[in-house]
């Protein structure tokens, strides 16, 4: 659907500490239609003036109404869909307070067409993409008054007309927001063998994890394992002493060589930020673990990181669990945490999601 996303959204996740769950506006605008009296809506003279702007065929907001939020767009182009569409794929997720999908390609400077799904019927023009797909019944719900595909089935549109590394981000991105779990996602591509792109949705959900927290995290890894051809680490796992003490959370840890990577975004500039970042790496290296860094644009020269990550192992101990001075296993009393996929099932949200 939208490969020139690569390097999207990239300018407003570096502006600040990037968090998977954003708050839902209050403010947004709700279109109305004409009325003759002036009450519920404009009147037809009234939607002419610069006061009114129209957003779909037969539907106005104020003119105020800031169209270049994207829940707004997504609520103006929610207007044009019948009894049995939905908007669905990155509008779905973000109508649910995931962070990542912005509507922005590009580095952030285009917007997308909102995607919409519509059995059949004409597709009238407007700042929506159309798709004429099957839609069960159980596939659409009304989230905040909007007619929305369910989790699993956006996140299967967003993912399957894509490439693989947006595929991963869009799966890690939607795992880190609490929607959805890599497990969940596969039940739901296991009950739909036949649909188109389901291969590359295959692909990413060997790459993808629940444990992400950033797409610069899954960028890191994906480069890790398909550019540097490493084995898959794990990510955002503590580490600990042999006395209990918590070194940290690396976003990349290599387990059998010893090694770690994390990825600093611009908010790690700070002063304050930077000495606990600079304290971390003591600690992991003074309990024998090698580290590597990787800042800002470094992503975009891949050849660079991948030096990076393959130097680092090629200097990594190796060193037999039984002789490491850093361990996975944490101390009895702390605490047990709850994986994404046990949460969603604890909450009743398993059945909600797969509809079987």
């Amino acid at each position: 659907m939208h490969g020139a996303v690569a390097g999207a959204r990239s300018m407003v996740m570096e502006t600040r500490h990037w968090q998977p769950i954003c708050e839902f506006p209050s403010d947004l605008v709700q279109p109305v239609r004409l009325d003759p009296e002036g009450v519920s809506g404009p009147t037809r003279g009234q939607a002419r003036s610069k006061q009114w702007r129209r957003c779909a065929h037969g539907w106005y907001v104020p003119a105020n109404a800031d169209a270049s939020r994207v829940e707004q767009r997504i609520l103006e182009q929610s207007v044009r869909l019948s009894d049995r569409g939905a908007i669905t794929a990155w509008a779905a997720l973000r109508w649910r307070g995931a962070t990542y999908f912005d509507g922005r390609a590009h580095n952030g400077l285009v917007q997308l067409p909102v995607p919409l799904i519509r059995r059949s019927g004409r597709y009238p023009p407007g700042d929506a993409s159309w798709r004429r797909h099957q839609l069960a019944g159980t596939e659409r719900e009304l989230v905040r008054d909007v007619p929305c595909a369910t989790v699993q089935r956006a996140l299967f549109d967003e993912m399957r007309f894509s490439s693989l590394r947006l595929a991963v981000r869009a799966m890690e991105m939607s795992a880190a927001a609490g929607l959805i779990s890599t497990a969940l996602m596969a039940e739901y591509v296991t009950d739909h063998p036949a649909w188109e792109g389901v291969p590359l949705v295959r692909q990413a959900l060997t790459l993808s994890c629940d444990d992400a927290r950033s797409p610069k995290e899954t960028d890191l890894k994906i480069v890790w394992v398909l550019d540097a051809g490493l084995p898959y680490p794990l990510v955002n796992q503590p580490v600990f002493d042999h006395a209990g003490n918590l070194l940290g959370y690396p976003d990349l840890l290599d387990a059998e060589a010893g090694v770690v990577g994390e990825y600093d975004g611009v908010d790690h500039k700070d002063r304050d930020r930077h000495r606990q970042d600079v304290a971390r790496e003591q600690r992991y290296r003074d309990h024998g673990l090698e580290y590597f860094t990787v800042v800002g644009g470094d992503l975009h020269d891949t050849e660079l990181v991948v030096k990076r990550m393959l130097t680092t192992r090629h200097r990594a101990g190796f060193i037999p669990q039984e002789n490491r001075r850093w361990t996975l296993t944490p101390s009895p009393w702390w605490p047990v945490a709850e994986t994404l996929h046990d949460r969603l099932l604890r909450l009743g949200l398993h059945d909600a999601l797969t509809h079987r």
